[in-house]
């Protein structure tokens, strides 16, 4: 099986192709060249394959949240390219991505992630690990100011609960946050890859939860909530 994974919802840039069994990748941290820079890397990655669009199976798409512009890039270049090729779609969430990358990479299994969204706020979501080894969101992904996490999180940690945290929240906001104790105080997982967009978009494609080009849809988060707020909606 052939699949595909792109993302450009952070100043990351990445993208992940499995095939034969094998998985190849291109990350470049990059902001405001993703334009640029995600076309030339998928490519790469197809002909050093040998494979051409039309061979895949899927694809798949990091959905944010994130830059406004990178996720609204991400979401055209897959769904441009699904058109083509007619290929079904999964998008995946950016702090899902992360949170897999902490579980792939240090065996975590309850995971915090956190964007910052400028603002004076931060993308979030706490994620546990399934049956399936996949980190799957125990709440609802949010934008919130930092201060408001802890409350967030609340009837999910014990007082004192040391968890981990990964992405660029918990730097741009050391002093918000600070009460929630993280890694020791610093992440190592900072951006999302696409390589745990595979993980991730494999196993809901095998749910069947892939759309079709048209249906491929952005999660900007903050558009939401601040919608919800409004009175008489």
């Amino acid at each position: 099986m052939n699949f595909l994974a792109i993302d450009a919802s952070t100043e990351a840039c990445s993208v992940a192709l499995t095939f034969n069994n094998q998985t190849i990748s291109e990350f470049e941290l990059a902001p405001q060249s993703h334009s640029l820079l995600l076309l030339p890397m998928i490519d790469r990655l197809l002909k050093k394959a040998d494979i051409k669009l039309a061979q895949l199976d899927g694809l798949i798409f990091g959905q944010g949240p994130g830059s406004f512009t990178g996720v609204r890039i991400g979401v055209g270049v897959a769904q441009g390219l699904a058109f083509a090729a007619d290929l079904k779609v999964v998008g995946v969430s950016t702090l899902q991505a992360m949170a897999q990358k902490a579980y792939r990479l240090h065996q975590q299994v309850e995971v915090i992630a956190t964007i910052d969204a400028r603002m004076s706020e931060v993308y979030a979501g706490y994620y546990q690990l399934n049956a399936q080894g996949i980190m799957e969101a125990a709440l609802d992904d949010t934008v919130l100011p930092p201060a408001k996490l802890a409350e967030y999180l609340s009837g999910f940690l014990t007082e004192n609960q040391q968890v981990y945290g990964v992405g660029t929240g918990w730097d741009a906001y050391k002093t918000e946050l600070e009460t929630l104790k993280i890694n020791a105080g610093t992440p190592e997982i900072i951006f999302p890859h696409a390589e745990e967009l595979l993980d991730i978009g494999l196993y809901y494609f095998s749910k069947g939860m892939a759309v079709s080009a048209e249906n491929a849809q952005p999660v900007y988060v903050r558009d939401t909530v601040s919608w919800k707020k409004l009175p008489g909606r």
